[in-house]
């Protein structure tokens, strides 16, 4: 009951819920307290709602969120406990008294003092918005960016102006409980005097050398920067929060280029939530502004997601233009029709080629080009099992989807039979299980059967551990179990620093512009603690010893590596697996049968093909333990192929020689117009002098 009261109700935890209702019910004990009247239970009851406010502010509840949409915002709720306060003082016998019309003074004067205090809020924020963030780009040197206000003054302001009206109300029960309106203006002057040192702290930062300069000098500077750094390639992105990943998965590409990279993004958003990089980034969120930025020196424009903002950049005819995409698939957005607006279109291997010549789209096969899938070069091949090792089988279900269709996950209908083979298989293999982070938001049937199959892999878990079979070097794990904690230590020591140079998050956009230059040290030392990191993880168990595997590490690829085997269904996962050439199985959860599967999904056609009872798993065990018995070896390989193109050249080489050689037909044409343009004017006398001539 409590999970579908949290689910319902959208807060993260029990403990949130129970804030939630507290609040709720706080305020109908006011007015009860305020109508009896008691001034203790009056005290008890705005304590509650206070803190429970408090609290779900700091968790940046979505229940609070949504109370200014039906009318009960901040303010009024601060409003609506102060006006009961003075229904509390009229009740008591108080409504003639000097402490009755000093606290009705007070909430009116205090509330007149939001509006300068909301006012000079806003206006720094809006006058320390740049035209143009940036990310390792050297604006300081050109232009002064002075600090950002003091956290403490702008951080939650409106909730922290508000609280200011504790000492009021303090003083004033005080009075009401004593009967001395001493204590009542003590707390009013302390109200009234701390809200206006609040507005008066505030105005310095709204003037002079507080200021960040204008767009003119900000758009210059940047130009400036462009004029000096001369970028060739550039991966242009747009989109909503939800799509970074789409951006991220392209940075250690943009960072392995051989010639001059740079990021430009359209939405603060995206900066926000992208990865850490060494690439240039800049960020712009007008499409004026972006048109007349200095982008002379681009040959190669990629882009990673067809979007409506793309026609921005689009427009400009000197560079060439590539769609790169965000990952490989059967869907329907790999042969998108707007494809057709690019000069060129990037594919891993042959099947998207195959994939546009099949849809019809008016995407030209000329204007194909592939380059492999640069973004899987961290996947190892197949080794095979090493004697005396335990195979391990990843099971990686993608999540239900929003259309509720069958075929969506295996988790309902077959996980749950898919791994109780597994850690009843004979000989025994270990299990890891890595659900799609968002399992069970959709669908309550696939969060109960995520539920289930964790409960199977923990207590097959716990059973491993008292099997005489399975022996545990308990040294080494306490070992790796010490350099984990090191290792986290140092990387929450890394990222912890919120302010400063080289990780782009100052006190606000303005100061992380100026500030947002990456420290190549800093950033490879943290690359080099994620590797060790993942070293010790895995060393840190067991290698017989079942694991569920949730949250961002270690990361999918990290578990591809350690399994010998694969179980998944329909998804990018299939196809990032394939790089790895070992064998693999996806369920046909809908039931389409085995050759309309494969027909409809290229994906699978390598695979063993499940159905919901997972009977067929047998197969792909076979397949592991001894390579003789793994029948479609051959046909992987030439899957492999297909669909992520040979090995040699690598990924990130065929990468780097379609961005030169479409850079060469950039230049190629600018020079064509550039002759063309010079032609101009004599062709223009020569047909004066033939109309005089006539």
């Amino acid at each position: 009951m409590i999970t579908t009261a949290i689910r319902v109700a959208r807060v993260g935890s029990a403990a949130e819920l129970a804030a939630a209702a507290l609040m709720m019910l706080g305020f109908p004990a006011l007015m009860l307290a305020a109508l009896v009247p008691s001034v203790p239970a009056f005290a008890a009851a705005a304590a509650v709602t206070y803190l429970a406010d408090h609290y779900l502010h700091r968790k940046g509840s979505y229940l609070v969120n949504r109370l200014s949409k039906v009318r009960a915002g901040l303010s009024i709720r601060f409003l609506i406990r102060q006006l009961l306060l003075i229904l509390l003082l009229a009740r008591l016998g108080l409504a003639d008294d000097l402490i009755y019309y000093g606290a009705i003074a007070c909430f009116i004067a205090f509330y007149g003092l939001q509006a300068p205090h909301g006012a000079l809020v806003t206006l720094i924020r809006n006058r320390r918005r740049m035209p143009v963030a940036t990310r390792n780009v050297d604006l300081a040197s050109r232009i002064r960016i002075p600090d950002a206000p003091p956290r403490r003054l702008m951080h939650r302001s409106a909730e922290k102006m508000l609280h200011l009206d504790l000492a009021a109300v303090a003083g004033i029960l005080v009075s009401a409980s004593l009967e001395s309106a001493v204590a009542g203006f003590i707390g009013i002057g302390i109200t009234v005097g701390l809200g206006c040192l609040y507005v008066l702290a505030l105005v310095p930062y709204v003037r002079g050398a507080k200021v960040p300069p204008n767009a003119e000098k900000v758009l210059a500077a940047v130009d400036d920067w462009l004029a000096e750094y001369r970028p060739e390639t550039v991966l242009y992105f747009s989109g909503s929060k939800d799509s970074a990943y789409q951006l991220n998965m392209w940075l250690e590409t943009m960072e392995q280029l051989d010639s001059k990279p740079l990021i430009i993004l359209r939405e603060r958003v995206i900066l926000n939530n992208m990865a850490a990089t060494t690439v240039p980034v800049i960020c712009v969120p007008g499409g004026v502004h972006l048109m007349n930025l200095d982008l002379t020196n681009v040959r190669v424009a990629l882009y990673a997601a067809n979007v409506g903002k793309n026609i921005h950049l689009l427009r400009v005819p000197t560079m060439k233009h590539v769609f790169i995409g965000h990952g490989d698939s059967d869907k329907l957005a790999s042969v998108n029709p707007y494809s057709k607006v690019y000069d060129e279109v990037w594919t891993a291997g042959r099947a998207g080629r195959d994939r546009y010549a099949i849809a019809d789209v008016g995407v030209r096969d000329d204007d194909i080009v592939e380059v492999g899938r640069p973004q899987l070069a961290p996947i190892q091949a197949m080794s095979g099992v090493a004697e005396g090792r335990i195979p391990t089988v990843l099971y990686a279900p993608t999540w239900e989807g929003w259309d509720g269709n069958p075929g969506n996950t295996s988790i309902v209908l077959a996980g749950e039979n898919i791994v109780n083979q597994l850690v009843k298989a004979d000989p025994p293999v270990r299990v890891l299980y890595k659900p799609h982070p968002f399992t069970g938001t959709v669908s309550k049937e696939a969060g109960a059967a995520h539920r289930r199959i964790t409960a199977l892999v923990e207590q097959a878990a716990a059973e491993r551990v008292t099997d005489p079979r399975f022996l545990a070097d308990a040294a080494a794990q306490t070992l790796a179990k010490a350099e984990l904690t090191r290792i986290e230590a140092r990387l929450a020591e890394l990222s912890g620093n919120g302010k400063g140079k080289g990780n782009g998050k100052g006190g606000d956009e303005a100061e992380a512009t100026r500030d947002g230059l990456v420290d190549i040290a800093r950033h490879e030392e943290v690359a080099r603690l994620r590797a060790e990191w993942n070293t010790e993880y895995w060393r840190s168990f067991g290698s017989h010893e079942h694991r569920v595997i949730t949250g961002a590490e270690p990361r999918l690829y990290d578990c591809f590596n350690v399994s010998d085997a694969m179980v998944s269904d329909i998804s990018s996962v299939v196809s990032d697996f394939i790089a790895s050439g070992k064998p693999y199985a996806v369920t046909d959860s809908a039931e389409l049968g085995v050759e309309e599967f494969k027909r409809a999904n290229t994906a699978v056609r390598a695979a063993t093909i499940l159905s919901n009872s997972a009977a067929e798993l047998g197969e792909l065990l076979d397949a592991v333990r001894d390579p003789a018995a793994d029948a479609l070896a051959e046909d992987r390989g030439d899957l492999k192929r297909y669909l992520l193109g040979p090995d040699e050249p690598t990924s990130i080489e065929q990468f780097n020689t379609a961005v030169s050689n479409l850079a060469i037909k950039a230049e190629t044409r600018n020079v064509g117009q550039e002759s063309r343009a010079a032609a101009l004017p004599e062709q223009r006398v020569s047909v004066a002098g033939d109309d005089l001539t006539a």
